[in-house]
């Protein structure tokens, strides 16, 4: 008997219900399924991901879009050299070779920065030696500057091309702008011996597609936060890696603050900036670090403003700071202390954040043993995503000297 698959009235007649008719008569019903999922996975170290998730997604189908906008693995280390190699034959990369610490912290496709997160020069690496001399390329025009022997870079999230199959494996009026969607990558691998063998603590496949999905959604948080839009041409693979944009470059406004005697009227003043001149809505968040996450809590909050100890939205634990102007969800996020910015935060309001999605997350597996690479299990996590604010002017960028 044939199998009827009744699209317009979302009934499978006939057959099973497999993934495949699922997807064919409810495209968004398993893609929406992965995304809650994932969300479960230590929501409280990636805020804005996890925001981004629950609110509105919208799936494009271009890499490029366009819109109108009225314990882990390190993530730091050190340089030990840094040199100039070459340009790119026919192309106008320049090329470097790079040498840290604990190489082993760094792999093909990751990204990182040097210096300042917001002013530093970008990295992409394009392949790493048995030694652990990378080879890199930087994202933009090369202006001289290179970072100097013993200082601090922060890895970023991967960025893949468009054909790559595997990754290194992981134990007002309105203005036109855009943004690119980056292909984030992630692979796990366990063999079949280590499958079969009794483990004492219960570690299983399951446990590392968990910590793969937290560390890639770290990588994830830092570029949708930090990063910088562009291209680079990857003259091995012949192909162009693209780079989204983080939202602190696209917010409308600097908040500054002082942190050094931080006081009541200092905070009126700044949730007056952040709900102000704006046409957001009453309730915004900051992520801020550890420093000015400190001068909060060392207030003494008054009938002007009042604080909660905690609220949970999205699935993550904030505390409330509830004043005339509006209410402020706080949360810690220590990305800006891993990106050097302790001090500093930002308010984003989540009614404007937009997230647009070219490959919904997948999870594939590799059939690595029939096509006789290596005797073992494997399956690779991928998401092309951006992240883009309708209104720039309702989001703020929180300084803290």
């Amino acid at each position: 008997m044939a199998e009827i698959i009744e699209k317009q009235s979302g009934f499978v007649s006939g057959a099973p219900l497999t993934t495949e008719n699922a997807a064919e008569v409810s495209p968004s019903l398993v893609t929406t399924a992965i995304d809650k999922a994932i969300t479960k996975i230590r929501p409280m170290a990636t805020p804005l991901d996890q925001i981004s998730r629950m609110g509105h997604v919208r799936p494009v189908d271009s890499m490029e879009v366009e819109f109108y906008s009225v314990d882990t693995r390190a993530d730091r280390d050190v340089v030990k050299r840094f040199a100039k190699v070459r340009d790119a034959e026919g192309t106008d990369e320049t090329l470097y070779t790079l040498e840290v610490e604990h190489p082993s912290r760094f792999e093909v496709t990751d990204t990182f920065t040097a210096g300042s997160a917001v002013t530093g020069g970008m990295y992409y690496i394009l392949s790493k030696g048995a030694d652990g001399v990378m080879q890199v390329a930087r994202l933009g025009e090369d202006d001289g500057s290179m970072p100097a022997e013993g200082e601090e870079i922060v890895r970023m999230g991967r960025a893949a091309t468009q054909l790559d199959v595997q990754t290194p494996q992981f134990a007002a009026l309105p203005t036109k702008r855009s943004n690119l969607c980056q292909i984030f990558k992630m692979q796990i691998e366990q063999s079949l011996v280590m499958k079969l063998s009794h483990k004492e603590i219960g570690w299983d496949f399951t446990d590392q597609q968990e910590a793969a999905v937290y560390d890639m959604r770290l990588g994830m948080e830092k570029q949708f936060l930090f990063g910088k839009k562009g291209k680079v041409y990857d003259h091995l693979k012949q192909e162009t890696v693209t780079f989204c944009g983080g939202i602190w470059d696209q917010a409308g406004k600097d908040i500054a603050v002082t942190l050094e005697g931080f006081d009541q009227k200092a905070l009126v003043d700044m949730l007056c900036a952040a709900f102000s001149e704006n046409s957001g809505s009453r309730r915004k968040v900051l992520l801020a670090g550890r420093n000015l996450i400190s001068a909060l809590n060392k207030l003494d909050h008054t009938h002007v403003i009042t604080a909660r100890d905690q609220v949970t939205k999205w699935g993550i634990d904030f505390s409330e700071l509830q004043s005339k102007f509006g209410t402020l969800y706080v949360v810690y996020s220590d990305i800006f202390d891993t990106m050097g910015m302790p001090g500093n935060g930002m308010v984003i309001d989540p009614e404007y954040i937009q997230k647009h999605v070219f490959i919904p997350f997948t999870a594939d597996t590799l059939d690595l043993r029939g096509s006789g690479q290596r005797n073992t299990e494997a399956m690779v996590l991928t998401e092309a995503s951006c992240l883009t604010l309708r209104y720039p002017e309702a989001h703020a960028r929180v300084i803290g000297g």
